[in-house]
C-alpha cells in the first residue's frame, strides 16, 4: 500500500511538473463530461487514425528541431514520397521502399545543405520544399494519380486494422516508441541533444556534428516518406498538393509538446502529447458542431504562443541561475 501511495505521489509530482501532459488530462476529463461520444472507442480511435500521419513527421522533426535546426520542406517530400508509391502501387515491395529511400535522400540532401554548406536551415529547407513541391507538380500535371488496380495490398496500409486498432495508428505508435528510445538509449541521440545545447561545446568534446545533424534530416525524410505512403494509401490516390501546410502543424505539435525550439530540451514523447492536444481539440470543436473549423487554428495559435512564452520565461530564470552560480 504504502509503495503504491509513492507511486501516485510521483505520478502527480510528475504531471504538475510537465504542463504539457497536465493540459492533455485537463482537456480529456473536460471533454468526457461535455460530450457523450467524446471517450467512446470509435472516437478516440478516429482522432489517432486522423492524426497518425502528421504525427509521424513529427517524430522526424523533433530530432531536427533537437539539433537547433528546422525543416520547412516536409510537406513536400511527404507529397512526393506519396506520388511515388501511387505510380509504384501494383507491386507493395517497390511501393514502400522506393519511397522510402527517396524520403532518406531528400532528408539527406537537406543536412548536408545546413551540416556541410553551412546555410541557415529555415533557408535551406524552404527552398527545397518548393524545388520538391514543383517536381510534384511537374510529375503530375497537376493531377491526382490514382493508386493502381490490383493494390488491395497497398491499400491496406492506410485504411485497415488490427484488432480493431487502425494500421495508421498502430505505425505512429511504432514509430514514437522507437525514436524515443533511440534518442534516449543511444549514442546518436545524446548526441542530438548535445548539438542542440552547444554546437561548439559538442564538437570540442569529439562528437561528429556535421553526421549527425544531417542524419538527424535524413531520418526527418524517412518519417516524411511513411506519411506519404499511408496518406496516398487512405486517398487511393497520390496528391501534388498533399500535406500543403503540415509543416507548420508538425511545428506546432513539437513545440506544445514543450522541447525548445532553439534545440537541446524536449523529446518525442512530448512532441506525442502536442500531437493529442490538437488533435482532441479539433475533435472537441467537430463535436460542438456549431463552432467554425478556424477556431482550432486560433486556439492551436494561442497555446503555441503561450507555450513559447513559458519556454522564454523558464530559458531567462535558467540563465540568471547558471549566471548568480557563476559569481
Amino acid at each position: 500500500m504504502e509503495s503504491l501511495r509513492k507511486v501516485f505521489h510521483k505520478a502527480l509530482k510528475y504531471i504538475f511538473k510537465n504542463g504539457e501532459l497536465l493540459a492533455l488530462i485537463l482537456i480529456l476529463i473536460v471533454a468526457s463530461f461535455a460530450y457523450e461520444r467524446f471517450m467512446t472507442y470509435g472516437n478516440i480511435t478516429n482522432v489517432l487514425r486522423q492524426v497518425s500521419m502528421s504525427a509521424l513527421i513529427g517524430v522526424g522533426m523533433t530530432l531536427v528541431i533537437l539539433t537547433g535546426g528546422i525543416d520547412l520542406s516536409v510537406g513536400s517530400i511527404t507529397a512526393f514520397c506519396g506520388i511515388l508509391a501511387a505510380h509504384l502501387s501494383g507491386n507493395i515491395y517497390l511501393a514502400v521502399a522506393v519511397p522510402l529511400l527517396v524520403g532518406f535522400l531528400l532528408g539527406l540532401l537537406n543536412g548536408y545543405i545546413v551540416s556541410r554548406l553551412s546555410i541557415v536551415p529555415f533557408i535551406a529547407t524552404l527552398a527545397t520544399q518548393m524545388a520538391i513541391r514543383g517536381a510534384g507538380y511537374l510529375m503530375t500535371g497537376l493531377n491526382s494519380v490514382p493508386v493502381g488496380d490490383g493494390a488491395a495490398a497497398f491499400l491496406f496500409l492506410g485504411r485497415a486494422s488490427i484488432a480493431g486498432i487502425p494500421f495508421p495508428t498502430i505505425v505512429m505508435v511504432l514509430g514514437f516508441a522507437t525514436m524515443s528510445v533511440v534518442t534516449r538509449r543511444t549514442g546518436f541521440g545524446r548526441s542530438i541533444y548535445a548539438i542542440g545545447g552547444n554546437e561548439d561545446a559538442a564538437r570540442m568534446i569529439g562528437l561528429k556534428v556535421d553526421r549527425n545533424k544531417a542524419l538527424s534530416y535524413a531520418i526527418n525524410g524517412l518519417f516524411c516518406a511513411i506519411a506519404g505512403i499511408l496518406l496516398t494509401s487512405r486517398l487511393g490516390a497520390g496528391q501534388p498538393s498533399a500535406a500543403k501546410g503540415w509543416e507548420m502543424d508538425v511545428v506546432a505539435y513539437v513545440a506544445i509538446g514543450g522541447t525548445l525550439l532553439t534545440g537541446g530540451v524536449g523529446g518525442v514523447e512530448k512532441t506525442l502529447i502536442g500531437v493529442l492536444i490538437i488533435g482532441f481539440i479539433g475533435n472537441i470543436i467537430n463535436q460542438q458542431g456549431n463552432l467554425s473549423s478556424y477556431w482550432q487554428n486560433i486556439l492551436t495559435g494561442m497555446i503555441i504562443m503561450s507555450a513559447i512564452a513559458v519556454q522564454s520565461i523558464l530559458g531567462k530564470r535558467q540563465a540568471g541561475q547558471k549566471a548568480a552560480a557563476g559569481r
